[in-house]
């Protein structure tokens, strides 16, 4: 069982034996790092996981709250928070050619946003990656990837043109646990319609994402532009 995973059983308990009522506020997310001794992503991702079962609704600049019930057919649900992650590009289409054209690949300290959600310290290096991901030849995204040196170490060139989540898997023995993503529609840069072969005014499907191993570390923060008429999400829950 994931830390998150651990929080939000805590939390529904609490709830169930009505320590904390319907209607009450939970502690903010500082106050129940300091109790779990987690990182942010870690409670936010156990506050996404009680969201997702009904028990608690956040509200913008007021805080997360218990339901008073856990009937959700009066609410639309409009946004996609936490996914399960997939196997990556490669699994996913077993019965085509994948490829990939690496643009760039160094060894850097990211900024400081990124820092944060890679619950990296200042001075700490990560991977850069950015690659066009091709399916039969034909290009289908283009992704921005920072991931820590420390977790994946021994990442190669060669890496990149293949999966890098099969390294992961396979050579280092880790495994993925989640992914928490936000999507976007967007408009390529000149460069990207470029390189995925595509007018400035074709749509793009952006997905920013924070994935993490089964101990709840993050291990990779990526941004990749899909092109819309090439790609598409299905759900398998």
């Amino acid at each position: 069982m994931t830390k998150y995973e651990e929080i939000a059983n805590d939390l529904k308990a609490r709830i169930d034996v009505g320590d904390i009522q319907p209607g009450d506020r939970l502690p903010t997310v500082i106050q129940l790092c300091d109790f779990y001794k987690a990182s942010k992503v870690t409670v936010r991702h156990a506050i996404e996981l009680l969201a997702e079962q009904g028990l608690v609704t956040s509200r913008r600049g007021s805080g997360t709250y218990v339901r008073k019930s856990r009937d959700l057919t009066s609410e639309a649900i409009a946004s996609i928070g936490r996914l399960r992650t997939e196997p990556g590009f490669t699994a996913e289409n077993p019965h085509g050619e994948v490829s990939s054209d690496v643009y760039a690949f160094e060894v850097l300290v990211p900024p400081e946003d990124i820092l944060r959600y890679l619950e990296l310290e200042p001075g700490d290096f990560t991977y850069y990656i950015e690659r066009v991901r091709r399916l039969n030849g034909l290009p289908i995204s283009i992704e921005y990837t920072y991931t820590p040196i420390d977790l994946v170490p021994g990442l190669k060139r060669h890496h990149l043109e293949g999966s890098v989540y099969a390294y992961i898997r396979e050579d280092l023995g880790l495994h993925i646990a989640d992914s928490t993503r936000t999507i976007r529609a967007v408009l390529p840069s000149p460069m990207e319609a470029e390189r995925l072969d595509i007018r400035e005014c074709d749509p793009l499907l952006e997905i920013e994402q924070v994935n993490a191993l089964d101990t709840g570390r993050p291990f990779e923060y990526s941004i990749s532009h899909h092109v819309g008429s090439r790609f598409e999400i299905r759900d398998k829950g």
